[in-house]
């Protein structure tokens, strides 16, 4: 168990800054960064703060994800970031990753863990960094358990996870997703139970525009015992909820049925909130359903990666299953900010490494 991760230390914001220009000026940390290399504006901020104080201790791992249908402008918006990212962090590697195979199965996460095993992080490297900001899902989660259970092996390693969230610019990106929906690498945990019957309780992250993707979902996860779609509460825009309640009430009324008293909320900026929320849920449908069903609980982190991580540090904390539908292509044709002027907000978290040796030795109640 990983007790620590209730509260974990988190940052936020400026406060993200002061920490990096702080906790990294220790001559003696080496850092490795693995980060999206994609057409995403948010791909440079997390390579150019680190850069900015380690300087030549700052090693990278860039991954490309390539998908068939990206459009010419975006494929040019990507190659304009990774020459962007090789400036900043001239000690990298770029991984182009194929996100499906010949065959249209989504690939990306058994292939990202291979190219990940097969350069090893190297016995130098104090801390580990994961920036979310622009991964899927599908990958992302992935790359995230390997880092995690690697560095948690290596006793004076740090794993770091960090984010550039803007939910303004999260609903101008649509996509286009495939027709096969599945479990994501590393997060399908085996049915146990013999003589109980199966009770699949669905969580999915509702966001703007990922409706028919959702649906998808929902159609391939059977035996679902409950619904309990996720809402971003509290939010940087007060209706957000609301908005996402309107457009999503076809599929809550008509198509799940979801009891209004099953809706879940976590606030859109701090990931732990997700996290806490996700577990408590996870203890009381244990509690409930013992003896009498196997109650496993499905995730559907398809919005927010601040909400996302969360998801992720649940998943991994109690053995849930990622039910994803990878993406086909992206439609994002204005690039610039966001005309409201709302500015990116910045997440911070470290989930492992010396900092929590002494509050792991701790003997707390269970």
């Amino acid at each position: 168990m990983r007790r620590h991760w209730e509260n974990c230390i988190t940052n936020f914001d400026g406060a993200v800054e002061t920490f990096v220009a702080e906790y990294f000026a220790d001559t003696a940390r080496r850092v490795l960064l693995v980060a999206a290399a994609g057409f995403d504006p948010r791909s440079r901020r997390i390579s150019q703060m680190l850069a900015d104080t380690l300087d030549d201790r700052l090693s990278a791992v860039f991954i490309r994800e390539e998908r068939p249908g990206a459009s010419e402008a975006l494929i040019s918006q990507a190659d304009k970031n990774e020459t962007a990212l090789k400036e900043i962090v001239p000690d990298c590697t770029v991984f182009n990753v194929d996100v499906f195979a010949d065959d249209g199965a989504p690939v990306g996460g058994s292939r990202i863990v291979s190219l990940l095993g097969q350069h090893p992080v190297a016995d130098e490297v104090t801390d580990v960094i994961l920036d979310l900001s622009a991964l899927s899902i599908g990958i992302g989660f992935p790359a995230a358990r390997m880092l995690l259970e690697d560095c948690e092996a290596v006793t004076n390693r740090a794993f770091h996870l960090m984010i550039v969230s803007n939910p303004e610019m999260d609903d101008r990106i649509s996509s286009v997703p495939s027709s096969r929906a599945g479990t994501v690498k590393g997060f399908s945990p085996p049915i146990e139970a013999e003589g109980q019957g199966l009770a699949q309780v669905w969580i999915p992250q509702l966001a703007r525009g990922r409706a028919l993707a959702l649906t998808q979902i929902g159609a391939a996860i059977q035996r679902r015992y409950k619904i309990c779609p996720l809402l971003p509460f509290p939010a940087r825009d007060p209706r957000r909820a609301d908005d996402l309640l309107a457009e999503f009430r076809t599929e809550l009324v008509d198509e799940w049925e979801v009891d209004p008293r099953d809706v879940v909320y976590a606030s859109e900026r701090n990931p732990l909130d997700c996290y806490r929320t996700l577990s408590t849920l996870k203890t009381r449908f244990d509690r409930t359903m013992k003896g009498t069903y196997e109650p496993r609980m499905v995730l559907s982190p398809v919005g927010s990666k601040v909400l996302a991580a969360g998801a992720l540090m649940a998943a991994i904390e109690h053995d849930m299953a990622v039910q994803y539908l990878e993406t086909e292509s992206y439609l994002f044709d204005n690039p610039e900010p966001s005309p409201d002027g709302l500015p990116d907000m910045c997440v911070h978290l470290i989930l492992s490494g010396p900092l929590y040796a002494s509050y792991d030795e701790m003997e707390l109640p269970d």
